[in-house]
């Protein structure tokens, strides 16, 4: 995609979704070598999922981020990963409780504290990029959700919970319908 199409792209959207992807980010990417437990990288994705990540943020169009989309996100912008935590990529059907942040994009929208939520990531937020705030974490300590202005971000998989409200709410948000 060429530059000029990306923006394009940007000018014609509301906001951006940057979904889940069974491919690592390159640990390169914030400077660290890659460890055994490293899955499929493709150099490609990572530089695409930056370019245009940084083309929304750069003219304040909002940003949902799912999985490997927190994950981009956060390095991204100079942040880091736990290459592998081998006790996070659970079934799709089973949950573990995560805690919200109060004045945030989570709690906001559910009005609650806590949640039960799905776990299919082996790779996880270490070390949170400048500018951006934690907003959940699992009961072990694991960053579930970052945010700032314009971008949410969230480790785990709402669209397989049918978590219409999550999606509702962000529209909302990119519509300025709530503010």
């Amino acid at each position: 995609m060429s530059l000029t199409n990306l923006e394009e792209v940007v000018n014609i959207c509301d906001g951006l979704i940057v979904i889940g992807s069974a491919i690592d980010i390159n640990p390169k990417n914030y400077d660290e070598q890659p460890i055994s437990e490293i899955h499929k990288m493709t150099e490609e994705i990572d530089t695409l999922d930056f370019s245009i990540i940084k083309a929304f943020n750069n003219v304040n169009k909002h940003i949902l981020g799912i999985c490997r989309g927190i994950q981009s996100i956060n390095v991204c912008f100079g942040g880091s990963l736990y290459q592998d935590i081998p006790n996070h990529k659970l079934p799709k059907e089973e949950r573990y409780n995560v805690k919200f942040e109060k004045e945030s994009f989570l709690y906001d929208c559910y009005n609650i504290e806590q949640m039960l939520i799905n776990s299919l990531h082996h790779q996880a937020v270490k070390e949170v990029a400048k500018g951006f705030k934690v907003v959940a974490k699992s009961e072990d300590g694991i960053v579930e959700a970052i945010e700032n202005k314009n971008i949410i971000a969230v480790q785990w998989h709402p669209e397989y919970m049918n978590d219409i409200k999550f999606f509702e709410y962000f529209i909302n948000k990119i519509s300025n319908k709530d503010h």
